[in-house]
């Protein structure tokens, strides 16, 4: 279908009662913990981009001291960016064009992340970081497409990925889901993407709430994560480079419940892995206790401009009822001091299960896992979810365990 156009909303940001209150505090915090004071915003979008990338965001770092920077420090770094690479396809260079824009997109995209409305400034960015993307896919090393998959009388926007060197026949999938505040244009790697390299495809996804999805009009719900999956997987088996009996799910961070979610009501998924959990009903922790740029973000996700409103919503906010139903294998990875959403919850949750599982649990770590001596020494997480999703799509068995990995490496394992 064509791209639909982005709908400006008129109605404002969503009015949060903490966050207005405490926006002194949030930018004093910013101070003197700089730009990833909440989560390790800075890490997980320069991992995508490689080095090449490392002295941007250190300048971002370095420039971002309240949250009115944000969006400005990392807008200046994208118009650098794009000027490389315009400037190098002029001469021909068309590798150095490439990854430019590619950095370019990734920057315009974390631009987009202070603006919880669909406001000329935030449809204005979302333009810039498509407007690069396409031209990064343009000229990527493998078969890069912009997807829009029709949803609701909408479109799910997308975007699809081969591994390198394709040349015919049906290969594996995964759906990648994004977190709250990620996006599908850094679900796969500018270079040794742990997904492609594995001879895996990629459908990276803006689902209903997420980042692109709510500038046209697609809301977050659970029901409409409920339909979510009948919607992509249809779109997938119906393209010839897919083997749709071969189709799995990864999500990180919040979409750790929208894959489990989707999971539970489309059988043809084969295998789900998630990672850094949000997984309590009605999300408390991270609503009420969390920094309420989380709640914000949430109700711009969901159409809520009113908090009473959606505090009435989130109890809707639910894998009860849903992950019963799963029973394909399951993979949870999540760190011992889980911040943002107590470990019982995924540990109830993996117990509802009625398929094979296994939960993978590193010691000391918060929840984006790694950045602790057990990531480091034991399995990096990453890649020991693409190591077990690629199992699983090739059909290799696994035993039902807990594993708990210390800070020195070592795996303790238990039966689940």
């Amino acid at each position: 279908m064509d791209r639909p156009k982005p709908i400006l909303d008129k109605r404002g940001e969503p009015q949060v009662r903490r966050f207005n209150a405490q926006r002194w505090l949030l930018d004093n915090v910013i101070r003197a913990n700089g730009i990833d004071w909440d989560q390790p915003r800075s890490l997980y979008l320069n991992a995508p981009c490689g080095i090449e990338a490392n002295a941007d965001f250190a300048g971002v770092r370095e420039r971002v001291k309240k949250m009115a920077d944000i969006g400005p420090a990392f807008a200046t770094v994208a118009r650098r960016r794009e000027t490389k690479a315009k400037a190098a396809q002029a001469e021909g260079r068309l590798v150095t064009a490439r990854d430019n824009y590619f950095m370019a997109a990734i920057h315009w995209a974390a631009a987009q992340w202070p603006y919880d409305q669909n406001d000329e400034p935030n449809i204005a960015l979302n333009e810039k970081k498509r407007e690069c993307y396409a031209e990064y896919a343009a000229l990527a090393d493998h078969r890069v497409e912009a997807v829009w998959i029709p949803f609701r009388g909408k479109a799910i926007p997308a975007w699809f990925h081969l591994p390198p060197g394709y040349q015919g026949g049906r290969v594996p999938v995964v759906i990648s889901i994004p977190g709250m505040d990620s996006f599908k244009e850094a679900m796969v790697a500018l270079y040794g993407d742990r997904w492609l390299n594995r001879g895996i495809a990629v459908l990276a996804i803006d689902g209903p709430g997420q980042y692109e999805a709510p500038m046209l009009g697609l809301y977050f719900s659970t029901d409409a994560w409920v339909e979510t999956g009948p919607a992509v997987v249809d779109w997938l088996a119906a393209r010839p480079e897919i083997d749709a009996g071969r189709i799995g799910v990864t999500g990180t961070s919040f979409g750790s419940f929208f894959g489990t979610v989707l999971t539970a009501h489309e059988p043809r998924v084969r295998a789900c892995a998630v990672m850094s959990v949000c997984h309590e009903p009605g999300c408390h922790t991270i609503f009420q206790e969390a920094s309420p740029t989380f709640k914000k973000r949430f109700m711009y996700m969901s159409g809520i401009v009113d908090e009473d409103a959606f505090d009435k919503f989130r109890a809707t906010i639910t894998w009860e009822g849903h992950a019963d139903k799963i029973r394909v294998p399951y993979l949870c990875v999540a760190g011992e001091a889980e911040e943002l959403s107590p470990l019982e919850h995924s540990e109830r949750l993996v117990a509802a299960l009625n398929g094979p599982k296994q939960m993978v649990v590193y010691q000391e770590s918060r929840h984006s896992v790694g950045n602790v001596p057990s990531a480091n020494l034991g399995p990096f997480p990453a890649i020991l979810v693409a190591d077990w999703m690629a199992d699983r799509l090739a059909g290799k068995p696994f035993a039902s365990e807990r594993w708990y990995v210390t800070s020195s490496g070592q795996i303790e394992k238990r039966p689940l």
